[in-house]
Order: C-alpha cells, then structure tokens, then sequence
C-alpha cells in the first residue's frame, strides 16, 4: 500500500500532458472543500442552536427530577429523605409542588400554574440570575405573610406589578377536590398572594408559573401529609447523573419512581433536534456525491493517459490490486486535500462567527421575540471526525470506477 500511495503522490504532482486534468482535479478538490467546510459549518451551527435552547430550558430545570409514575403526588418519610440527601453526588434536594390554578389581579383573570417550593429551591434553580425585577422570597415568618414570584408571561397578562403603591394582592382560586360532594358550599378555594419580584427563562411554558411556598399550595389543595409532586436535584460539579440515578434507584422503586436526568425531562426536544441536525448533514452529503463526479472525470482522464505507465507496471509484475490501489488512492488523497481545507476553513469560519457574530439572523420585524440576532456556533470534534470519514468515503468510492477500469489495461507485451 506504501508503493500505491507514492505512485499516486507522484501522479498527482506531476505535469500532465492534458492540463484539463489538472483544471478537473483542481475543481473538484475545491468541490470537496466547499462541501466539507459546509457540512462543519452546518452541524456547528446546530449544535449551537441546541446549546442555546438547551440552556433556555435548563434554566428552569433541575439537574435531577424524581417523579410518581401514577398519579400527581406522593409523600417520602424523614428516613428516605435524609438518605437521598446524603447520596454521593447529590448536593441539594427541594420538594415541590405544582398544579394549575386561576388567578386573579385587580379585573384581569388568567389560567397559570402554581409552584409551592421549599427553602432549597433557589439553590436548584438560581433565581437570581433570572430575575427580572424584585426580590425572590415566598413567605415572611414573621407577619406570616405569602409572597408570589412572577413569571413574565403570566406578569404581562395580568399586568402585575410587584411595586403598586397599594400592594394589590394576587387572588388565586384553586378547585376543591370534594367540591362535588359538598352541597351548597363555594366550590372553590380563595388564597391571597403578594407580588414580590418576576422572572423570565424565555419560555412560555416557563414564564406562566406562579412560584410561592409549599405549605401555602398544600393549604390550597388541602393536602396533609407532605405531598409533594416531584424531588428536583442539584448535583455536585464532580457528579454523573448516571450515577447518582443509580444510587436513587435503591431508595426510589423504580416501579413507582421516574427518576430522570435534565436530558430525558426534555428527551422528545433533544432527540428532534439532533434529528434536524442528521438530516442536514445527509442533505449535503448529497451535494458531495454530485461534487465526486469532477473526481471520477479526473481519474478516468488520468488512466487514459497514464495506460502506457500501467502497461509497464504490469511488466514489471505489478498486480491488478496495486494498479487499483494507486488509482483509489489517488482518489483518497484528493480527498484528504479538499476534507482538510475545508475543515480548516469551516474551523476558522465558525471561531469568526463565536468572537464576532457577523452572520446576523434574519428577525425581520420580530426581531424582540429572539434571544440572539446572530447564528450560534459550537464546535465538537465528533463532527469533524464524522466529516472527514463522510468525505474520505465519498471519495474512495468515486474512484472505484476509474481504479477498476485501470486494471484492464494490458500489459507490455514482449516479442521473442
């Protein structure tokens, strides 16, 4: 094989007696490299839109969500709930509550739903860092009063405003769950809540809840013994969420518990995403296929003119296996020039793109409702290694056919 690739080397550097042979190689070596620096430019800017929703909705999702297979709520004695606190990896663990409700402030009324958090919860989700206005707090021990952080979506609704002059409460009503049984009584619960700060992750999904204290959601659904709908977990910087499932699992059956990592929370969107990003790169390795063609042109050309350097191999006792191999590998190292330009070039385009954001997104008259106006880019190194195999494929099998013709050109034949 060392023998092909030095023939090859040779045939690719030297002078040709037909220059359209070089135009043709050389067009289809800056084919590939078009071709390549697209495909990583590509599959890098997928890669950043996925980052950039990843972390709009990580920013309202645990590392670590424990939920009920059946039903809406469970309850977890002090034993177990010790022990899946001083589980290795786990840093914090907050139980929450969450249902939807009606709410009320001053003549604007709105569907949301309402989360009751413990103490741990801000250290789960940083509130602080997606707070809008105000200060996170859900209850005051002391004038026994329950506060209500805001989310921007439902804010904007209701037109809550957490610094009114006249501290205008948040009605919330909340369905009774015996109400039917219950002649002649009010079939709903009334709560009142005080708007003390708004947040926004930019998600609707997210930005209509209502986040307040658990005890005051439990009085509201009339719940007694601990209730909670889901464990969110944050873990330690040194954890795996494989691990530390693994080590949940014991306290938590899985027959009864869904323990998920922030991945399977948002699996249907991770998995249509990557889909996105697989059938893009298919695309375009499409248009590398119709690029290999000026390859295949380019190598049936070389062998019409290198016959007599063939007949001569084979005099010498060359076999048809290394005449197919020079001309494959001729093939695979067009392809290795053309792959890695354009790995370099596409590199190079998206660390320009990641410093400076010069390829604006087209937002038109929408521009607001954008998190970013320019195109995300994240780089990975299992693209450039799944390019450079697409690419090196794509050219090994285009020069089969020219490799195959290469081997039926007779050899010297000598006169006795």
């Amino acid at each position: 094989m060392k023998l092909a690739f030095w023939v090859a080397r040779r045939y690719i550097f030297s002078k040709k007696s037909t220059n359209a042979i070089n135009i043709i190689s050389g067009i289809s070596v800056f084919g590939i490299t078009l071709g390549s620096m697209a495909l990583v430019v590509i599959m890098s800017v997928f890669n950043g839109f996925e980052e950039v929703l990843r972390d709009l909705i990580s920013a309202f999702k645990p590392d670590i969500q424990v939920t009920v297979k059946e039903g809406k709520t469970f309850a977890l004695d002090s034993t177990t709930l010790a022990q899946i606190r001083q589980t290795d990896g786990v840093s914090f663990v907050s139980t929450t509550l969450e249902e939807v409700a009606l709410f009320e402030y001053g003549k604007a009324q709105s569907l949301a739903r309402i989360k009751g958090v413990d103490d741990y919860f801000p250290e789960i989700i940083r509130m602080d860092t997606i707070l809008e206005t105000g200060r996170y707090r859900t209850y005051d021990a002391e004038s026994e009063v329950n506060f209500a952080v805001v989310g921007v979506a439902l804010q904007s609704s209701l037109d809550v405003s957490p610094d009114r002059a006249d501290n205008q409460p948040l009605i919330v009503y909340m369905p009774k769950r015996d109400a039917k049984k219950l002649t002649g009584s009010q079939p709903f619960r009334q709560r009142e809540l005080y708007p003390t700060a708004i947040y926004s992750v930019d998600q609707v999904e997210f930005d209509n809840h209502v986040i307040t204290n658990i005890e005051f959601v439990r009085q509201l659904l009339a719940y007694e013994n601990g209730e909670m709908s889901a464990l969110e977990i944050r873990l330690k910087p040194e954890a795996t969420p494989e691990k530390v499932k693994a080590a949940l699992a014991q306290f938590l059956p899985a027959d009864k518990f869904s323990i998920k990592d922030r991945y399977e929370q948002d699996e249907a969107f991770f998995k249509v995403t990557n889909m996105e990003k697989w059938v893009g790169f298919v695309i375009f390795s499409f248009t590398l296929v119709l690029v290999a063609f000026n390859m295949v042109g380019a190598l049936w050309m070389l062998v019409l003119e290198k016959q007599k350097d063939i007949s001569t191999l084979k005099a010498l006792g060359a076999t048809n296996a290394l005449i197919r191999n020079i001309f494959l590998a001729e093939g695979a190292m067009l392809s290795i020039f053309g792959v890695l330009l354009g790995s370099v070039f596409g590199f190079l385009l998206c660390i320009l793109q990641q410093q400076t954001g010069f390829i604006k997104l087209d937002t038109g008259t929408a521009g607001s409702a954008f998190v970013i106006d320019y195109y995300p880019v994240a780089l990975r190194i299992s693209d450039f290694i799944v390019v450079i195999i697409t690419v090196l494929g794509i050219g090994t099998l285009a020069a089969w056919l020219p490799a195959a013709r290469a081997t039926r050109v007779e050899g010297i034949v000598r006169n006795e």
